[in-house]
């Protein structure tokens, strides 16, 4: 494994989607789930890297509906990108 590596378990509200229109949930839930991890993980927005599942996971039950809460495994590399994914045994809650 890479030494200098920063691994966090991060639950993450993304109860503001639901103050946004219906047709726009699940596109702003990426938006607050990607600037969420930026801020604990301290990198730009840019290099936030959300996994295929996680997002997956979010659109799960559709644009108007996405999650109010989501745990997530965020990974940080040396050239300071940051990979977002679930953990190994969780899935979205409510």
């Amino acid at each position: 494994m890479v030494d200098n590596m920063d691994e966090r378990i991060i639950n993450i509200t993304l109860r503001k989607t639901r103050a946004v229109p219906r047709t726009q949930r699940a596109r702003r839930a990426i938006s607050e789930l990607r600037s969420n991890v930026a801020r604990h993980m301290k990198v730009s927005e840019d290099d936030v890297w959300i996994d295929k599942g996680l997002n997956e996971a979010i659109w799960a039950r559709g644009i108007t509906n996405p999650p109010i809460h989501i745990t997530v495994k965020a990974v940080k590399f040396e050239d300071d990108l940051v990979e977002v994914s679930l953990p190994d045994n969780s899935v979205a809650s409510n």
